[in-house]
């Protein structure tokens, strides 16, 4: 059986390979931005997922690209980040 945390962890790594199927001068014009969004995680419990696009600081001119899962009733989360370096 699967606990919560896994759950989340699953989800947040197929939520971050989603976010990275823009491409890099996409990401750019959109950087920085975030949003938060109700989803349903695998199990059917309702979860909050939020997606950042930052500006990282390693490498400049790169974009760090943050998912957080999160379960308020349960108060457990997961989170998957990725950083870009720019094209060129």
């Amino acid at each position: 059986m699967t606990s919560p945390e896994d759950e989340l962890s699953v989800m947040a790594m197929e939520e971050l390979d989603a976010a990275l199927d823009l491409s890099f001068a996409e990401m750019k014009r959109i950087t920085p931005w975030g949003d938060v969004f109700p989803g349903f995680a695998p199990s059917g419990r309702e979860v909050e997922v939020e997606r950042r696009y930052l500006w990282a600081h390693e490498p400049a001119g790169g974009i760090q690209i943050e998912v957080e899962v999160r379960d308020p009733t349960l108060k457990v989360g997961a989170e998957a980040k990725a950083v870009l370096a720019p094209e060129g």
